[in-house]
């Protein structure tokens, strides 16, 4: 779920998805402070109710589909990371557990808003093919940079042997924090 509306709708639908049970909820950062602090503080309201349990909330910087030209066609005449790094601090300063980043902003992020300011990392891939992707970074790397969670779709749903694919991740991943 990624939701990008005004603070009310946000805030509701926020509700209704930890009432489902999600463990971590999306809000894009761009939609604004107040849209992010209302539906923090709605599932802060919620999460008072023994039968909802709070999910985490994490603020979507910058798509990983987006680079400085997309962001340029679209309005922002500002580079991804700098962008990254604004609503980052805007995510955290609205009392967000974490953000959606690029592997290229992990270390910004985690420099600027601490080790349990959880970044989560899309774009993940194993090899150099990027799909619809502009800024990917493989899973070992974006562990190395300090990513808390990674994101692995279409790279493992279309691998020709996923499992073997998701063990030879697990092993890189170990490696990465080995270091």
């Amino acid at each position: 779920l990624k939701y990008h509306d005004i603070p009310n709708t946000v805030a509701k639908a926020s509700i209704e998805a930890a009432k489902l049970g999600v463990d971590i909820l999306n809000v894009h950062a761009s939609g604004g402070f107040t849209m992010m602090s209302e539906a923090k503080r709605a599932l802060i309201e919620a999460g008072k109710n023994p039968d909802i349990r709070r999910p985490k909330i994490i603020g979507v910087t910058v798509l990983t589909s987006l680079d400085d030209g997309e962001l340029k066609r679209v309005g922002f005449d500002i580079p991804v990371i700098e962008l990254t790094k604004r609503l980052a601090l805007l995510a955290r300063e609205a009392g967000l557990d974490g953000v959606v980043a690029g592997g290229s902003e992990i270390e910004m992020i985690r420099e600027l808003c601490g080790k349990d300011f959880l970044i989560i990392t899309p774009g993940v891939r194993i090899e150099e093919k990027k799909d619809d992707q502009k800024r990917t970074i493989t899973p070992q790397e974006a562990i190395r940079r300090g990513a808390s969670y990674i994101v692995l779709g279409r790279a493992v749903r279309d691998a020709a042997d996923p499992r073997a694919l998701l063990k030879k991740i697990t092993g890189d991943i170990t490696d990465a924090l080995s270091l």
